[in-house]
């Protein structure tokens, strides 16, 4: 029996028009699309502000072959046999490898055989090389605003067809704190609550 994505990862958006937050970075985001070659970049923020999001939004749009891979799960000799024909490399939790690990990117980005797109959560000034540093370009991302986690939401609790109340939505917004991950996980568990149990009191409680 296939089992059903979390919420999450079915609300990921496919399409740059339906992704909420970082108005900050829009104009710079278009123009990367826009671009004829996309350079190697490092999305830095909060977790659950949409960094991996926007790294597998901009790989999808250039046409070219990407590959997605978290930083806990990939020594080199993984990378080695994984990057094969890859042009582009969406690298979760960039953080998470050591200097020996980074430095394995470095030939790479620096001759353009791979365009590096990798997130962390980190400040990058203390968790990725300076060398390595000096070849991405850094786009910082900021939580999700009480505005933005309301509309998605909503986006969620209609994906799940549900009804919940504006206050339920907004003590959800304010319990995940800029965190869309948190959010829509908070969604889910509400959503698989009894009816009468959807609401602010029994929440709470």
């Amino acid at each position: 029996m296939a089992v059903s994505k979390p919420l999450p990862e079915r609300m990921r958006p496919d399409d740059m028009a339906h992704f909420l937050g970082q108005t900050h970075l829009t104009e710079r985001l278009r123009s990367l699309m826009q671009a004829s070659r996309l350079p190697s970049l490092l999305f830095f923020g909060p977790p659950g502000c949409g960094k991996s999001t926007l790294a597998l939004l901009l790989a999808r749009s250039t046409g070219k072959k990407y590959l997605r891979l978290s930083a806990p799960e990939a020594g080199l000799q993984h990378l080695r046999r994984s990057l094969a024909g890859v042009e582009i490399l969406v690298l979760d939790e960039l953080h998470r490898f050591s200097k020996a690990q980074q430095d394995f990117f470095l030939p790479l980005v620096e001759s353009g055989e791979l365009t590096l797109l990798a997130t962390t959560t980190e400040n990058p000034s203390f968790s990725v090389t300076r060398q390595l540093l000096s070849r991405l370009h850094v786009l910082r991302l900021r939580p999700l605003g009480r505005s933005e986690l309301m509309q998605l939401a909503q986006r969620g609790a209609q994906d799940l067809q549900v009804q919940l109340s504006d206050d339920v939505l907004d003590l959800l917004a304010g319990v995940a704190h800029g965190d869309a991950r948190s959010l829509l996980n908070l969604v889910e568990y509400v959503a698989a609550l009894p009816g009468d149990k959807r609401n602010t009191e029994q929440i709470k409680a």
